[in-house]
């Protein structure tokens, strides 16, 4: 009985022309497993329509197109060369988005090559892991409400080096400069730093002691995103 249910749907007969009801099957089955997959994404995280949508619809477009080129070496590359400008011409996303995004077309391509059924077990196991670890915190950063990231602009002709070391360690039980760079044509350097505030510290007075050594210039603070670090 398991030996029927994940064995392969396509036959030596129908290895090379498709028949209707195995194709049928396995789209169907691909977008059963692109629906899961798009409604497991959609917990605990922050997601546009677009992106649920191209996640439902994924597994099955690259089911069709697997069972299109099965025994086409040719059409194989082109297919490869297809994806490689796809990627290239697309914006990165953050580490979440690329992980579903592999999980869908994991799940097509065995949908495809006609597992069906070792696509849903492939699926259900990874959402689970997936959920258990976002679930308990799993590699969280410790004092997340309070890490932010402040950047400060500072003269081009100051020292910035220890001038702010006093306050930072005042305010903050962490905090490390994490990058410098050059704005208004030169005139002036914005400080880029990743904080962690002290229990009961808040910006407001941390951000008055700067302004009176930075020359009243523009001092931002704002949170640290999960994925990285926010550029402000």
């Amino acid at each position: 009985m398991l030996d029927n249910i994940f064995g392969n749907i396509f036959t030596a007969e129908t290895a090379q022309t498709l028949e209707l009801g195995s194709f049928m099957i396995s789209i169907g089955a691909a977008l059963v497993l692109g629906l899961i997959t798009a409604v497991f994404y959609t917990y605990r995280s922050t997601y546009s329509k677009g992106f649920v949508v191209t996640l439902a619809t994924l597994p099955a477009v690259v089911a069709a197109i697997i069972m299109m080129v099965s025994g086409s070496l040719g059409a194989s590359v082109a297919v490869a060369g297809t994806f490689s400008l796809v990627r290239f011409r697309s914006a990165p996303g953050s580490a979440k988005e690329i992980a579903a995004i592999f999980l869908a077309m994991a799940s097509g391509l065995a949908c495809g090559m006609g597992y069906p059924a070792y696509g849903a077990v492939f699926t259900a196991i990874m959402c689970i892991v997936s959920l258990i670890y976002t679930a308990t915190g799993f590699g969280e950063k410790k004092n997340i409400e309070l890490r932010r990231t402040l950047c400060v602009t500072v003269p081009e002709d100051l020292n910035y080096g220890e001038i702010f070391d006093d306050i930072m360690n005042k305010y903050t039980s962490e905090w490390k400069l994490m990058k410098v760079k050059t704005t208004n044509l030169g005139s002036l350097n914005r400080l880029t730093y990743d904080i962690v505030f002290r229990e009961n510290c808040s910006e407001k007075p941390m951000i008055d002691e700067l302004r009176t050594r930075n020359g009243n210039l523009e001092i931002s603070v704002g949170r640290q995103s999960a994925d990285s670090t926010a550029e402000l």
